[in-house]
């Protein structure tokens, strides 16, 4: 199958303001998709401009964006232990860059990032490591199911869709192994979750006529249907079509039931959907999308096996079902490469002059910011709480926590008495991050971040803080904080914004 490149993007690394009298600065910024099915890149150049001329804090922005190269989609190489071959990923990418005339001492940044199933093969971790000095700065990120299925929906456009046309839109990004679900509203992401449907799960040889490999989320799907296939065993279109008719009413009705049974139950990932919202409209990314979108004959084996595996077939399905259920679905910006082609961007600022931070813990690089308070600034701490802890669930499983900096926009009034409430909140919704260890990290765009982070302070001495003001930020930035400068008074701040296509209207 043609996969699931989900959510590799690419970020920017430290971009300095152009010289005095230099217009603008070209970054040449590299994407790397390890993914379940597939491997990919994707080369760009960013132009950098400062935005802000005169003033004392250089705005650093990307004011033009040219994909330059986009890689062949390669087979993921596994071992014979089920592992990532590491060399054959690095030999893939060496060719990749020579095909595109490139050397990475000539790249400034970029970003790996490991998805779907691949993400928990053993060294998947060890790979982002090694690639993360393979050439400039790179961001790396093992991404989990949540987390893959927030950012896919950004890249597919359906963020963008829910807060132009005012709807609730349900991105699927359905790869080989996983079937990510986003939830939008308003441009932000709401909710999240991800399901063992793919188009890899049953691997078959088109010419042969029989079964390659029978995973063990299939083997669920298998038994809940009343079917023994192992392999080696002949198989036929209808058996097929059967088996995807049913992975694809599980999609849907992870989508329509807030308590889910049997095979539903086995396949699911993550925690399910709240469901206390409306659906209102579907789209669908990923490798399977474009099987989705289209009616190209699938009715022969060697067409629905044309990448060996089941793919074709499952998107053929996915459409029927959700049609059949009277789901809209919304053909999105990108599929197969629903992020990949992306490019990220950073801006440099200083910190306001008005901050607490917990030196001993800087500099401290990628942390991925989230916007708890979409609709203001809840009136009591338990609101707050919830709203943060909803932002920690929606990108992370609970036994998968890693920092995060809650982004507080806006420069509405802040009183005393609201900055009491918003500091008992922020540790109540972090408690599990602080349980282990982790910094509180708030980035404000008001300048009030030295009252919130003594408030912080006092209401918790143990926690180590860090709140820095006069930061604009957004959902799905990630930042990094270097150490204190200028006597401890200011902080540099890097942040890094993936930058999507988008449809303009």
């Amino acid at each position: 199958m043609a996969d699931s490149p989900k959510i590799s993007s690419l970020y920017a690394a430290h971009v300095s303001a152009p010289e005095e009298g230099e217009a603008e600065e070209v970054v040449t910024s590299v994407g790397i998709d390890i993914g379940t099915t597939t491997t990919q890149c994707v080369i760009s150049r960013l132009t950098v401009k400062n935005t802000a001329p005169g003033t004392l804090v250089p705005r650093m922005e990307i004011t033009d964006k040219e994909v330059v190269y986009r890689s062949d989609i390669h087979f993921t190489p596994i071992t014979g232990e089920n592992l990532v071959d590491t060399e054959k990923v690095f030999r893939l990418i060496d060719v990749e860059f020579t095909k595109a005339g490139i050397s990475p001492s000539e790249i400034d940044t970029g970003a790996v990032i490991i998805t779907g199933e691949t993400a928990k093969k053993e060294n998947a971790r060890l790979i982002s490591g090694e690639m993360a000095g393979y050439a400039g700065d790179f961001v790396v990120a093992t991404a989990g199911g949540k987390l893959e299925s927030v950012i896919a929906g950004r890249g597919s456009g359906a963020s963008d869709y829910s807060r132009r046309y005012f709807k609730t839109v349900a991105n699927i990004d359905i790869g080989g192994g996983t079937a990510n679900i986003g939830i939008f509203k308003g441009g932000k992401a709401i909710d999240s979750c991800c399901i063992n449907v793919g188009g890899r799960l049953l691997r078959v040889d088109a010419h042969g006529g029989h079964v390659v490999q029978v995973t063990e989320p299939m083997v669920h799907v298998l038994e809940d249907l009343g079917f023994s296939l192992k392999q080696g065993d002949a198989v036929d279109p209808m058996t097929l079509e059967i088996i995807c008719r049913r992975m694809a009413e599980v999609v849907l009705n992870s989508l329509k039931g807030s308590t889910l049974t049997g095979l539903e139950d086995a396949l699911m990932m993550t925690d399910a959907l709240r469901l206390d919202y409306e659906v209102e409209c579907v789209m669908i990314s990923g490798g399977v999308a474009d099987h989705a979108y289209t009616t190209s004959p699938c009715d022969t084996l060697d067409e629905i096996a044309r990448y060996g595996d089941i793919g074709p077939m499952l998107g053929r399905q996915v459409r029927q079902v959700f049609k059949g259920n009277g789901m809209e679905l919304i053909r999105p910006t990108e599929t197969i490469r629903a992020t990949v082609i992306g490019a990220g961007s950073q801006t440099v600022d200083v910190s306001g002059s008005t901050i607490v931070v917990t030196d001993e813990r800087l500099p401290m690089k990628n942390i991925p910011v989230v916007i708890p308070f979409v609709e203001g600034i809840p009136a009591n701490s338990g609101a707050v709480a919830g709203a943060i802890r909803q932002s920690i669930s929606s990108l992370y499983e609970s036994d998968d926590l890693e920092p995060l900096a809650v982004g507080i926009q806006g420069n509405d009034y802040l009183s005393y008495k609201l900055i009491q409430v918003l500091a008992k909140g922020i540790l109540a919704g972090l408690e599990p991050l602080i349980r282990v260890g982790f910094p509180v990290i708030v980035v404000m765009e008001h300048d009030s971040g030295k009252v919130l982070g003594q408030s912080l302070r006092v209401l918790n001495p143990a926690a180590q803080v860090i709140c820095v003001d006069q930061i604009e930020v957004n959902e799905g930035d990630y930042i990094d904080i270097g150490r204190s400068i200028a006597g401890g008074t200011v902080v540099p701040v890097v942040i890094k914004t993936l930058v999507f296509e988008t449809r303009q209207t």
